[in-house]
């Protein structure tokens, strides 16, 4: 062995130059550090000793590293440890897909070593190189198991198993892909199958007993940073969804504030071209609402900020964005008046050309929490405006018992203004002058031509109709008046 190892040739020089070993006592040496272990350590025994040794892909890695710490070059011994499972390493890495992986898999064992000798970046290129082919032009269309990755499209077909790869290796993984010039929407698509894979709700699947609760936290917390680091940088490479996704975990692991602050701010500047189902992040306890609010929130200022020099009308995008998202939450009896209001109010007032959607919203915030007070009721509507609402909107909101009192009034006196300006402008309208018009486009040819006027039975009916809007202007400001009563006293 000490023929064969450098680094044994030598600790044993060097223990004998101390005066072990001489006069028949023992040498002994450990090898506390060597990659690999006992099951490594025998294999080399046995290829100095020129006895068989079975190598696969599981177990080369492991022999590699060994045979490069135990310095088994050509140099002392044609045919050397270093250069047979280099040999075989290459080989396993490119002819097999499921090698590959085996191949990355053990190199978890043997770190930092597999990566100083550029191993891992050895198997990383070959899987972004195979990733980036057509997988029907090889054999390797296959999964780590064996088996085809049925169902799956001949783009992602080999997302299932770079999602196997601990976190490490998957960075290292995506950084060879993406010099691959793989398009960012698949790796967008794949770091968030990884995250899929590994986050169960907002807790890490990371099963290893062995290691504390802190450094487990730690772990978690430098996942999640080095997921939003290697994210694509290309508009629409990742979905909105996914993101928010992303900022739910990295509050609740409280990654880097900086970074997450980044990630929100991304997030806003894609508000405009979402959907509100892509806005829906699910909560995980008992007692949370069924979707988390409080990032859509966080995103919606975050966006505030960024658009100020926005033109109205991609505001009014995000407006109708959040609105729709309210109607969606709105029925969860978790959610808190704060957080409705919160969202209602987080975007300037000129954002809505039309209040529809947000009083639907709020009809049925206020079904699902009928327990509100009368004046909670009222801070709720306080953003909804009777101009913005379209007629059947108006009608439906003045017959609305759900609606605090003080609304239901504020829009039928409104109600009964436009409809006075609507009588007085055309009562100002219809003049001896107006009359006169209407008569002569009167499709009536017998008369033009003989130069007569219209029968009296005509003008008799134009008198009629403007005595009845006299009438009906009355009875709209008695009515108005009595309203002004009833609120006044309402008010007492």
């Amino acid at each position: 062995m000490v023929s064969k190892s450098g680094y044994l040739n030598r600790l044993v020089f060097a223990k004998k130059s101390e005066g072990h070993g001489y006069n028949g006592g023992s040498l002994k040496i450990v090898l506390d550090d060597l990659p690999g272990g006992t099951n490594t350590f025998e294999s080399i025994v046995n290829f100095c000793y020129g006895f068989k040794v079975d190598v696969t892909a599981t177990s080369i890695a492991p022999l590699y590293c060994a045979a490069n710490f135990l310095e088994m070059s050509d140099d002392l011994h044609q045919g050397n440890l270093i250069s047979k499972t280099e040999a075989f390493l290459s080989f396993a890495i490119f002819s097999s897909w499921k090698d590959t992986f085996k191949v990355l898999k053990s190199c978890e064992s043997v770190s930092p070593w597999s990566k100083d000798l550029l191993i891992v970046k050895q198997c990383s290129d070959a899987i972004a190189w195979k990733a980036s082919t057509d997988p029907k032009a090889f054999t390797f269309g296959q999964n780590s198991n064996g088996n085809l990755n049925v169902g799956e499209s001949s783009d992602t077909w080999w997302f299932q198993d770079v999602s196997t790869l601990r976190i490490d290796h998957f960075i290292q993984v995506i950084e060879s892909i993406k010099r691959k010039g793989v398009k960012p929407e698949l790796v967008g698509s794949c770091i968030a199958h990884w995250t899929a894979k590994w986050f169960s709700g907002t807790t890490f699947v990371f099963d290893d007993p062995t290691i504390p609760k802190h450094l487990t936290q730690k772990l978690q917390r430098i996942t999640i940073e080095s997921l939003i680091n290697m994210l694509p940088a290309e508009k629409n490479s990742v979905s909105c969804s996914f993101l928010l996704y992303l900022v739910k975990l990295g509050l609740k692991i409280q990654v880097n504030s900086e970074l997450l602050s980044k990630l929100e701010t991304r997030i806003a500047s894609m508000l405009e071209q979402c959907c509100a189902q892509d806005l829906l992040v699910k909560n995980y306890g008992d007692k949370d609402t069924t979707y988390d609010v409080g990032i859509v929130i966080r995103v919606v200022k975050a966006y505030v900020l960024l658009a100020l020099k926005n033109s109205r009308a991609r505001l009014c995008i995000v407006g109708r964005l959040i609105d729709g998202y309210l109607t969606l939450i709105a029925r969860d009896i978790n959610l808190t008046l704060i957080d409705f209001k919160l969202l209602v109010d987080a975007l300037p007032t000129n954002t809505r050309s039309c209040d529809n959607n947000l009083y639907r919203a709020i009809d049925m915030y206020l079904k699902a929490h009928p327990s509100l007070m009368e004046e909670e009721r009222a801070s709720v509507c306080k953003a909804m405006e009777y101009h913005r609402l379209s007629e059947d909107a108006r009608q439906h909101a003045m017959r609305n018992g759900r609606l605090p009192l003080k609304i239901v009034t504020e829009f039928m006196l409104l109600e009964q203004v436009k409809m006075a300006r609507s009588i007085s402008a055309s009562k100002s309208n219809i003049n001896p002058r107006t009359t006169t018009q209407v008569i002569m486009k009167m499709n009536n040819k017998k008369y033009l031509e003989k130069g007569f006027i219209a029968p009296q039975k005509e003008i008799m009916l134009i008198r009629k109709e403007v005595e009845n809007m006299k009438m009906q202007l009355n009875q709209l400001q008695m009515c108005k008046l009595k309203l002004q009563k009833q609120v006044q006293r309402s008010c007492i």
